[in-house]
């Protein structure tokens, strides 16, 4: 596997296969590189919409000018006695499972890092260390993921600290019902004006049935859940 700082060639390459429409992971594997070094590559650069190699290429040199040699960063140690290597290598494969499954990069980075904190909450200082983005980049994550209802904040003295909620799951399952059940409304709507007897407004009707049966199932299976985590 390769090693050492990504060439302008490979970011040549990202953004190659970022225009043709694959993932990280594929994106890696034509590297010989870790996926996490090409979701940071492109985290950091603009996000898979914006990457540029040439901007991006420049950016890496000027932060490498500013920095100067260093050593090259190692996991701290776990309090817990948990092997620190594991975890990171847990915590950017969750991050990774989340983009594939449909949440942006950095949200997924900073939830995943939440996740796996045993406190369930860090401050905005904490997240830039331990993720190497900028602040702004870490208060637009959390932005996001507020609007979600995955995590809360509060104040810690003159900061503030970011929680992830226990029934974190539950609200990305209510947010999805609620994603659902405007499908279903704007289809039937569709339908209406279609026609349903035409073929275009049957079509419609089908799927806003499809819809509603889908989202009914998924209230059922979200108050099953309340119940029995509510009876723990």
């Amino acid at each position: 596997m390769a090693s050492g700082h990504l060439t302008h060639e490979e970011r040549r390459r990202i953004a190659h296969g970022l225009a043709e429409g694959l993932g990280y992971a594929e994106i890696a594997r034509h590297l010989d590189r870790p996926t996490s070094t090409v979701s940071r590559e492109v985290a950091r650069n603009g996000g898979a919409r914006d990457y540029r190699p040439n901007r991006a290429h420049q950016a890496a040199r000027q932060r490498a000018r500013r920095r100067g040699p260093r050593p090259a960063p190692t996991a701290p140690a776990d309090a817990a006695g948990r092997d620190s290597r594991a975890v990171l290598d847990f915590e950017e494969r969750f991050a990774e499972m989340m983009i594939h499954t449909g949440l942006q990069p950095m949200p997924s980075r900073v939830l995943a890092r939440l996740f796996t904190s045993d406190t369930g909450s860090l401050t905005a200082a904490e997240l830039v260390t331990r993720l190497r983005v900028s602040p702004a980049s870490v208060s637009k994550a959390v932005g996001y993921l507020e609007q979600l209802h995955m995590i809360t904040r509060e104040r810690d003295n003159r900061r503030e600290r970011y929680l992830i909620n226990d029934d974190v799951w539950y609200e990305s399952w209510k947010s999805s019902m609620r994603s659902i059940g405007i499908w279903a409304d704007t289809a039937r709507q569709g339908a209406e004006i279609l026609g349903a007897t035409t073929p275009a407004g049957a079509r419609l009707t089908l799927a806003s049935q499809f819809y509603d049966f889908l989202r009914h199932d998924m209230e059922e299976a979200a108050e099953l859940w309340r119940r029995i985590t509510t009876a723990r």
